[in-house]
C-alpha cells in the first residue's frame, strides 16, 4: 500500500493576506505533496510536458503539473491501471486535470484552442451548422478532429474520465462561452453549467477513492463580463461540496482584476482558487492580488518554441538576436542560463535544419520561459510574506512594461 502524503487529504491553509487586498499566501496540501502559493502549475497537456523531462521540471522547481482529461480519455483507463496521473507520468508531485470541456466547447464556437483577451470585436463564433460541437443538457457531442469520431462528454464522464486519470485536483464539467455569445446566452449556459456543477460533485463522489487515494474537485465559475452573472454563480458555488474553484471564461484584459474581484468576494476563503489558462506576468501579478492562488497556461513552452524569450525588462524574440553574446536574461538562475547560453547560441539551434539540433533548442528555451513564470509566483509570495507585494508588482510591471503608460 502506498503512503501518501498528508494523512491522504487535500487541505488549504493562508500563511499571509495582502493588506487591503484579497490575495494571498498559502500552502494547498495534496496526497501527492504541498503546493505553496501563488503557484504556476507547468502545463503537461498528455501527461508530460513538450521537449522537458521530469529532471527538467524539478530543475526549474516546478511544484506541480496540470493535464487534460479531455486529450488523456481516451488513455484513462491504463493510467488507472498504472496508479493514477502521478505514477503513470513519472512526475510522483501534485498533479490537477482541467474538465476537457474548454476543448469541447472551443470545437463549438469555433474560435480556436486560445480566447483572445486583446479584444472583444471581430470575435464570431462559428455557424451552428459548421459546429465540431453542440451543447445539450445531457452533456456536448462532437466530432473529435484528431480520431475524425463522433464522441460524447457530460458531467459524469468527465468526473469518470477525470477519476481514471487520478490527478490530485479535479474541475467540474463546464459550459465555457465565448467574448461573442450575449449576455441572454450566458444566462442561459450559466444556469447549466450550475446544473452540470451538482451532477459532476454527485458523480465524482462515487469515483473520488477509486485509486486509494482522495481526488478532490473544484467548481468552475463562468459567467462571462457580467458582474451579476459572476457573484450570483459564486455564491451558488460556495454552497456546494467542492473543495476549491476555477476561475474561468473569456476575459477582457483591462477587465481581468474586476472579474476575478467579483468573484472572489463571494467565494469562502478557506478554499484555494486557480486561475485557467492565463500567464502573461501581468495577468500572474493582478491574478493574485485579486485572490487567485495557483495559473496554468500553455504560453511560456509554446512561446519558446517560436523564439520569444521571457526577460525582466520584458519579453524579446530571438530572431533579432543573431550572433548576440548577450545572456537569455542577466542574473537568471535557470538551468540553461546558469549553463551559460547566448541569445546568439540559441539562436543557431532555433535555426538549424537538424531536427534533433531544434530540439535541443525547443528544451533549452522552455526550460528558460518556464523556471520565469515560476520565480515570478515564488517572488510574488515571497513579497507576501515580507509585506511588500505593492512595491514588488510595481517595480515588476515597470521593468517589464517599460513603454506602458
Amino acid at each position: 500500500m502506498t503512503n501518501y502524503k498528508n494523512n491522504n487529504t487535500f487541505s488549504f491553509e493562508i500563511t499571509k493576506r495582502i493588506p487591503g487586498k484579497l490575495g494571498r499566501a498559502g500552502i494547498i496540501h495534496t496526497p501527492h505533496g504541498d503546493i505553496k502559493t501563488p503557484a504556476f502549475m507547468c502545463v503537461g497537456t498528455r501527461g508530460e510536458v513538450r521537449f522537458l523531462s521530469m529532471e527538467d521540471l524539478e530543475s526549474v522547481q516546478a511544484q506541480a503539473m496540470l493535464s487534460n482529461g479531455y486529450h488523456l480519455r481516451n488513455t484513462s483507463t491504463e493510467i488507472a491501471q498504472a496508479g493514477g496521473l502521478a505514477k503513470w507520468s513519472g512526475w510522483n508531485g501534485p498533479t490537477l486535470t482541467d474538465s476537457g470541456g474548454f476543448q469541447v466547447m472551443s470545437l463549438g464556437s469555433g474560435i480556436g484552442k486560445v480566447v483572445s483577451m486583446d479584444r472583444e470585436d471581430e470575435v464570431i463564433n462559428a455557424d451552428p451548422k459548421d459546429r465540431l460541437a453542440h451543447v445539450m443538457e445531457d452533456g456536448v457531442r462532437f466530432f473529435d478532429p484528431f480520431t475524425n469520431q463522433e464522441d460524447f462528454i457530460g458531467p459524469e464522464e468527465s468526473m469518470q474520465i477525470q477519476c481514471r486519470i487520478g490527478a490530485d485536483i479535479h474541475m467540474a464539467y463546464d459550459e465555457l462561452t465565448s467574448l461573442a455569445d450575449s449576455y441572454e446566452y450566458n444566462v442561459e449556459a450559466l444556469a447549466r453549467t450550475e446544473r452540470w456543477a451538482q451532477r459532476s460533485i454527485d458523480e465524482h463522489k462515487k469515483h473520488r477513492d477509486d485509486l486509494g487515494y482522495r481526488q478532490s474537485l473544484y467548481g468552475v465559475l463562468q459567467g462571462g463580463r457580467w458582474e451579476d452573472l459572476r457573484r450570483s454563480t459564486a455564491k451558488k458555488l460556495a454552497q456546494m461540496e467542492f473543495d476549491g474553484y476555477g476561475l474561468g471564461g473569456a476575459f477582457l484584459k483591462e477587465s481581468l482584476g474586476e472579474i476575478l474581484r467579483w468573484c472572489c468576494e463571494e467565494l469562502p476563503e478557506n478554499k484555494p482558487r486557480h486561475l485557467l489558462g492565463l500567464s502573461h506576468p501581468d495577468d500572474i501579478l493582478i491574478g493574485t492580488e485579486m485572490g487567485a492562488d495557483t495559473f496554468d497556461c500553455v504560453a511560456p513552452t509554446r512561446e519558446a518554441r517560436h523564439g520569444r524569450i521571457y526577460a525582466r525588462h520584458g519579453y524579446y524574440n530571438l530572431q533579432k538576436c543573431q550572433d548576440s553574446p548577450l545572456p537569455l536574461d542577466e542574473g537568471c538562475d535557470c538551468p540553461t542560463c546558469r549553463s551559460g547560453w547566448t541569445r546568439g547560441e540559441l539562436r543557431k539551434l532555433w535555426k538549424s535544419e537538424d531536427n534533433s539540433v531544434r530540439q535541443q533548442y525547443y528544451n533549452l528555451a522552455s526550460i528558460h520561459n518556464l523556471r520565469f513564470i515560476i520565480r515570478l509566483t515564488e517572488d510574488a509570495r515571497a513579497a507576501i510574506l515580507n509585506g511588500t507585494f505593492p512595491e514588488f508588482k510595481a517595480e515588476f510591471l515597470k521593468n517589464y512594461y517599460p513603454n506602458r503608460k
